[in-house]
């Protein structure tokens, strides 16, 4: 997709960079749509659209089309990457879940795709690198222990939390799935078949437990043109190419940077607020950045 070779140094100096602040953006959206829209009816939504920019833009660019195998091993992965990540997480945060919190939780992805990787890819993580990676998780859990709350209401509560542990799940067995089975092949017509796996998980979700709501006001459709064009479309862009250039446990600590940027978009946006012990959490966390990407990851 990548034609010229100045511009692809370019785009992949700064990758890193653009992922991070465009994922952070999808947090917020799940929080900004959250009134105007049920979260897995939004994304059954979003989702088909995002699949019709890239049959555009493969078609556009003469993409070569995957087989049934490859494209197979696509769909599966896109139903772990885009929908049983991004549902648990649009969920959460229409129950209560703060954006920067959910962003925190889900940076126990790190771990769970470090230990997946060992096992499926082939990488070996050194001493150092889980010595982050732990560290990582100690500053979720103080982010996330002064709010937590006995109740299912909303807010932080175990089920919100669980479900967020689940979405994290799902993003690290779809990240190394995709190494393995799906980092060939070429972005956009790749993408399509993610996407279609993706609205196969939230659609039927949606059928089964939503009333599919949404309210069609500008706030509703100005989340849904940002989680396609800027999410859909550049961010997991970003993270294929991010993918297929580096170790997947290197990829996976980008995350560990979102959090923060997140909180300070949902501070701006909602005045969502964190308390002393969960900015120290956050500071925590940020070390664990320093520590995970200073790391090198060895083939076994």
């Amino acid at each position: 997709m990548l034609n010229h070779p100045a511009a692809a140094r370019l785009l992949i100096a700064a990758a890193p960079v653009l992922f991070v602040l465009m994922w952070a953006t999808g947090f917020v959206v799940a929080r900004y749509s959250a009134p105007h829209a049920s979260p897995l009816a939004f994304l059954s939504i979003r989702f088909p659209l995002a699949g019709f920019l890239f049959v555009v833009i493969a078609l556009a660019l003469a993409a070569p089309w995957p087989g049934p195998r490859p494209a197979f091993h696509a769909a599966v992965a896109g139903a772990f990457l885009h929908g049983g990540y991004l549902g648990p997480v649009y969920w959460a945060v229409a129950h209560g879940m703060p954006a920067g919190v959910s962003a925190l939780i889900v940076g126990l992805q790190p771990l769970m795709t470090a230990i997946l990787a060992a096992h499926l890819v082939g990488e070996r993580i050194s001493l150092r690198h889980w010595l982050g990676l732990a560290t990582g998780i100690a500053g979720v859990a103080l982010v996330v222990w002064p709010k937590l709350q006995g109740s299912l209401t909303g807010g932080i509560t175990p089920l919100t939390v669980a479900v967020n542990v689940a979405g994290a799940l799902s993003i690290s067995f779809g990240t190394v799935y995709q190494k393995r089975y799906a980092t060939a092949l070429n972005l956009a017509s790749g993408g399509v078949w993610q996407y279609v796996g993706a609205t196969l998980v939230v659609l039927v979700a949606a059928l089964l437990t939503e009333d599919m709501r949404f309210d069609a006001t500008f706030e509703a459709w100005f989340a849904l043109a940002w989680s396609v064009i800027v999410l859909s479309l550049g961010a997991i862009s970003l993270l294929m190419l991010l993918i297929r250039l580096g170790d997947v446990g290197r990829v996976a600590s980008l995350i560990f940077l979102v959090p923060g940027v997140s909180a300070l978009m949902a501070y701006g946006l909602f005045g969502e607020t964190l308390s002393p012990v969960q900015i120290l959490g956050m500071a925590v966390c940020a070390a664990a950045v320093l520590i995970v990407t200073r790391t090198r990851v060895r083939r076994a």
